[in-house]
């Protein structure tokens, strides 16, 4: 009784921090945090199907969904930054005033 217990209160806990981690993800609005959330969302995901009894979706999950994925939306708030940033440097032109 008592390890059933206990793998039940694994199981909730690994619910919760599932859940903790894609709310946080989702309601970031650093991309580049979110990223990173996302990459760990993937990861304890992997671990929650290897868990569930399913090590080849564990696996898929994180090659494909932490590994692959994440380093694509890395690479994309990467650029998203440097883009930002260029827009913030870009001389602005001078207003014009209409002549009198």
């Amino acid at each position: 009784m008592t390890a059933t217990l206990a793998l039940l209160i694994f199981d909730v806990l690994m619910l919760l921090t599932l859940l903790g981690l894609a709310v946080a993800t989702l309601s970031s609005r650093d991309p580049r945090r979110a990223a990173i959330l996302f990459i760990a969302f993937g990861l304890w995901l992997s671990l929650v199907w290897a868990r569930l009894g399913a090590p080849d979706v564990a696996l898929a999950e994180a090659a494909i969904g932490a590994g692959l994925g994440g380093a694509l939306i890395l690479s994309a708030a990467r650029r998203a930054r440097a883009s930002s940033q260029a827009k913030a440097r870009a001389p602005t032109p001078p207003e014009r005033t209409p002549p009198v």
